[in-house]
C-alpha cells in the first residue's frame, strides 16, 4: 500500500517532532532533504510521491548533488541519505510500503581530513611571544597557550580544569575527558611554576583559595569560558601562522604531531590525548610518514 505524498512527510515530521523529540532545526533539515528529493523526481522521473520512488532514483538524486555545478561534500551527500533511510525506514514500519528504496545504499566516502598544526619551528616562536602584553591578560595568555600546546587538552577541557586537578607532587594534571573518563597528563616544572604564579597572583588579587573553583579566571576573577580561551589563542596565532583556522584544537594537533615526530609512540600518544580507541589517533600518523619522507629525500643517497 502506497502513502500519499500529500500525508507521507507531514506524518514523518510528526513523528520526529512527537516521538523522537528532535529540535525544530533538526526536523526542518530533514524536510529540505526531502523536499529537495521529491523535487528532483517530480522534474527528472514525473514521480509526485516520495513512497513511489525507488533506489534508482535516489541513486540518481545523490549522484547529481556530487557531480553538479556546486558539488556537495560526502558528508552532506551522507546526510541527505539518512534522512531518506529514516523517511522509509519509517513509512516501511507503518507498513505503508513493502521496501525500503534506500536500506541498500551506502553513503559516498569522504577522505579524512589531516590534521593541521604549527610547524616545531612555529611553535617555538609561538611560545616565545606568548605573555607579550601588560596585566593579567598577558599572563592568562601565556599560561592558556602553555597549557594547550604542553598537554593536548581538548578547549572543553581547559575551561573545566579545576584547582584540584594540579597535583604539585607528581607534576601531573588530573583531566576527565569525553565521556566522564579520567587521565593524568604529566607536565614539566616549567609549567607547574607557571601555574603556581598564576595561583599567587588570583590570591593576591581576589583572595582566597578553593580547591574546587576553575583554575583559569578572566581579568575579572570570573571563571573562564570557551568564547574567552577561544578568542585568546587566536588573537595570538594572527600574524604567526599562515593557517586558515587558528583555533585551541591546532595546538592539540600541534601537541600530538610533534610527539610523534620525536619518536613517541602511538599508544602513549592515545593515552595522553584521551582517545577511545587507536584508529582516532592514527591520523596523525600520516602527518609523521610526510615528515619521513622529507627526512629521506634529503639525506639519503639515493633520496
Amino acid at each position: 500500500m502506497s502513502a500519499n505524498s500529500e500525508t507521507s512527510l507531514p506524518d514523518f515530521l510528526s513523528y520526529l517532532q512527537l516521538e523522537k523529540r528532535y529540535s525544530a532545526l533538526t526536523i526542518r533539515a530533514y524536510q529540505d532533504d526531502l523536499i529537495a528529493f521529491r523535487d528532483y523526481i517530480v522534474v527528472e522521473f514525473d514521480v509526485q510521491e516520495l513512497t513511489e520512488a525507488s533506489a534508482m532514483m535516489i541513486r540518481s538524486w545523490l549522484s547529481s548533488l556530487k557531480e553538479g555545478k556546486e558539488p556537495l561534500a560526502a558528508s552532506s551527500i551522507a546526510r541527505k541519505l539518512s534522512s531518506l533511510r529514516s523517511f522509509y525506514k519509517y513509512h516501511l514500519r507503518k507498513g505503508r510500503i513493502p521496501v525500503s528504496p534506500a536500506a541498500q545504499l551506502a553513503a559516498p566516502k569522504g577522505g579524512k581530513r589531516l590534521p593541521v598544526y604549527l610547524e616545531e619551528k612555529q611553535a617555538a616562536q609561538f611560545l616565545d611571544k606568548v605573555g607579550e602584553g601588560d596585566g593579567w591578560t598577558g599572563f592568562n595568555t601565556q599560561l592558556v597557550l602553555a597549557l594547550f600546546y604542553q598537554t593536548g587538552m581538548r578547549l572543553s577541557e581547559l575551561v573545566s580544569l579545576r584547582q584540584n586537578q594540579v597535583d604539585h607532587f607528581q607534576k601531573s594534571l588530573r583531566v576527565w575527558g569525553k565521556g566522564g573518563k579520567e587521565r593524568i597528563i604529566p607536565v614539566q616544572q616549567p609549567l607547574l611554576d607557571m601555574i603556581r604564579t598564576y595561583e599567587d597572583m588570583k590570591k593576591k588579587e581576589w583572595g582566597g583559595y578553593n580547591p574546587d573553583t576553575p583554575l583559569l579566571v578572566t581579568e575579572k576573577g570570573k571563571p573562564v569560558y570557551a568564547k574567552y580561551l577561544y578568542r585568546l589563542v587566536k588573537n595570538h596565532l594572527e600574524g604567526l601562522t599562515t593557517l586558515q583556522k587558528k583555533s585551541p584544537h591546532i595546538l592539540r594537533h600541534s601537541f600530538a604531531t610533534h610527539l610523534l615526530n620525536q619518536g613517541a609512540e602511538l599508544n602513549a600518544v592515545k593515552e595522553l590525548l584521551g582517545h577511545a580507541s587507536l584508529a582516532a589517533t592514527q591520523i596523525y600518523t600520516h602527518n609523521t610518514i610526510g615528515k619521513l619522507k622529507e627526512v629521506h629525500k634529503k639525506a639519503h643517497p639515493k633520496g
